[in-house]
């Protein structure tokens, strides 16, 4: 009867030191930075329309990465984002336990240990590119936008 509840005393130990240890999917999840002022396809969807004007596109997207102008010298805007997402994450835990056993004349012991360790690491790139053309009264006249993620 008392080596039983060694026993499960042993086994909710070592459940309780394991627990500590989290996947490597909860890693990537712990890191990962879900920043909502960023510059995305959907902002420019809803709010970019034609007829808006330059202050209005800068006040919705901020300041243009380049600034041209095309053959008939209407201005044209280039937002072009570049994104490098880096993630690394890292755990490990372990049980070490020693369980007495007393008996008789006898004393006797039992160890062991236990470890586990996981990580993750993952790096990804996305890019977005829009272009903004404006009229001569400086009003947005055309957009589009082209995005990738690799």
């Amino acid at each position: 009867m008392r080596y039983r509840r060694e026993v499960s005393f042993a086994i909710a130990l070592a459940a309780l030191a394991l627990s500590g240890c989290q996947s490597a999917g909860a890693h990537r999840a712990a890191v990962q930075d879900d920043s909502t002022d960023r510059l995305t396809v959907g902002t420019v969807q809803r709010q970019i329309q034609i007829g808006m004007s330059g202050a209005q596109v800068a006040q919705v997207l901020g300041s243009p990465n380049i600034v041209s102008s095309d053959e008939e010298r209407r201005e044209v805007w280039v937002y072009d984002k570049i994104a490098t997402d880096r993630a690394y994450s890292a755990s490990s835990g372990g049980v070490q336990a020693l369980v007495l056993g007393f008996g008789g004349a006898a004393a006797g012991g039992i160890g062991g240990g236990a470890g586990a360790s996981a990580g993750a690491s993952s790096t990804s790139q996305r890019t977005l590119t829009v272009v903004i053309k404006f009229d001569h009264e400086r009003k947005v006249r055309d957009f589009a936008y082209h995005t990738s993620r690799f």
